[in-house]
């Protein structure tokens, strides 16, 4: 059941998610600027787990949530804006990382075919 996970973490040839990127960044991965600012962040409560790009829309929906209440089905688009966010911040995560994963590999091949 945790076939996976073995060769993700204990796999040669992977690259750390902690340091990613590593390498330098091209065109197609623009700079992420953090909009929430820590003591937004503070104010609104926000749990560690919950502090990443996409606070800021977290935040709106939250006020949202408490200034329409009990009708909180209000903030539909609010709670849409937040989702979306958090989608596109993981589908970048993971071409990040694929985007590692291969250049380790390439590295990998190129120093095995050198000795070779």
């Amino acid at each position: 059941m945790g076939a996976h996970l073995v060769r993700r973490y204990l796999g040669d040839g992977e690259p750390d998610p902690k340091t990613l990127p590593a390498s330098p960044v091209g065109p197609q991965f623009e700079e992420r600027v953090m909009v929430a600012t820590q003591e937004q962040m503070n104010l609104a409560q926000l749990h560690v787990r919950q502090r990443d790009y996409c606070a800021h829309h977290l935040m709106k929906f939250m006020k949202c949530k408490r200034d329409m209440w009990p009708n909180i089905f209000a903030c539909k688009h609010e709670r849409h804006e937040w989702d979306y966010c958090e989608h596109e911040d993981y589908v970048l995560r993971m071409k990040q990382y694929e985007r590692e994963r291969r250049l380790l590999m390439r590295k990998t091949q190129k120093q095995t075919t050198e000795a070779a």
